[in-house]
């Protein structure tokens, strides 16, 4: 049976532990806090103070360290330690459970792969420990979180960031639609393509050992690609939401920001703001297109592969204008 969309909410948090150094005033502060609450005072060998929480422990050694361990670690490590006693932001708490996200990787996504107008845009960012932080404390992370007008800017920063190689691939539309409509052509693998393209140009100006994908599909297709251009060496993770990782959530700002500059200036052409996504705002536009331009120009501006295309040339009566195949039944998942 499947699991409910909150069961995910629902389950126990797991058990953590943060370690930290303060000094001794910041070791006031934090025995106050504790106080406070009304916690239970503990009793623990060469430790200054403990506390036991509902959800989450914390231990004060004389030498200065303090380590909270418990389901709410997290959450005490940020709204306590951080906004009451220290007042600095993260504390190395991402450190602590991400450590590969400080170390010299390359991060690879994209944008634009369902929506009707506008190309695939790929996109390979490698950054280090000190491009995160600068990040982190601007705002950088999953591009489908994030405005368009905060995205340009975000990608501003990214691609002017000190140490850092940004690179990004797509086609026009004229030739994604000629590649897309050769038989057997594969969104997919173009987009792995361009991601292998995307990745080799970035290695060739800074190298790092490994990188991680934000997966779209289940095989491994740039990693194929990869093994094309000689590039066993490089690891290749990839992984769903893989933008948890603030080098893959820049390339999807980068790759959004991309996608987002094209679709401008094919909205200044059609003479409106472009529709993303593939819905019925988007399939009512591409009628007004094919009425504005005819049906040979829906190609500058959309994916002729897409079915909403086929439906929309098919019921204007212009598929002798623009001969599109007919798409393959959906298939029904049994449940």
């Amino acid at each position: 049976m499947p699991k409910r969309s909150d069961d995910a909410e629902q389950a126990p948090k797991k058990i953590t532990s943060y370690t930290l150094k303060l000094d001794d005033g910041q070791m006031a502060k934090l025995r106050a806090a504790c106080a406070a609450k009304n916690w239970e005072a503990a009793e623990v060998p060469y430790a200054r103070f403990a506390f036991k929480g509902p959800k989450v422990n914390v231990t004060a050694y004389e030498s200065g360290k303090v380590v909270v361990a418990g389901k709410d670690t997290e959450d005490f490590v940020q709204n306590v330690i951080e906004a009451e006693v220290t007042g600095a932001p993260k504390l190395g708490y991402d450190e602590v459970l991400h450590p590969d996200w400080f170390e010299p990787h390359a991060g690879l996504d994209e944008s634009g792969k369902g929506d009707l107008f506008g190309p695939v845009v790929a996109a390979t960012v490698i950054a280090g420990e000190e491009a995160v932080r600068a990040w982190q404390a601007a705002g950088v992370r999953d591009s489908k979180t994030i405005v368009d007008a905060q995205i340009l800017k975000l990608d501003e920063l990214i691609r002017h960031t000190a140490g850092v190689v940004v690179e990004t691939r797509h086609l026009e539309m004229a030739d994604y639609n000629r590649t897309m409509g050769r038989p057997y052509a594969s969104l997919n693998r173009l987009l792995a393509s361009h991601h292998a393209d995307a990745l080799q140009a970035a290695l060739d100006k800074k190298w790092v050992p490994r990188g991680l994908l934000d997966q779209f599909s289940k095989e491994p297709l740039v990693q194929r690609e990869l093994k094309k251009k000689g590039l066993e060496r490089f690891n290749l993770a990839m992984r769903p939401r893989a933008e948890e990782d603030p080098v893959v959530a820049a390339a999807s700002i980068v790759a959004r920001a991309e996608f987002v500059r094209i679709m401008r200036e094919l909205s200044r052409e059609f003479g409106d703001r472009l529709q993303k996504g593939a819905g019925a705002p988007a399939k009512a536009q591409a009628f007004v297109l094919l009425e504005k331009f005819g049906a040979k120009a829906l190609g500058h501006f959309a994916k002729l592969h897409f079915r909403t295309c086929y439906e929309v040339v098919s019921a204007a009566g212009k598929l002798d204008e623009l001969p599109l195949p007919v798409p393959k039944e959906k298939t029904e998942w049994k449940r």
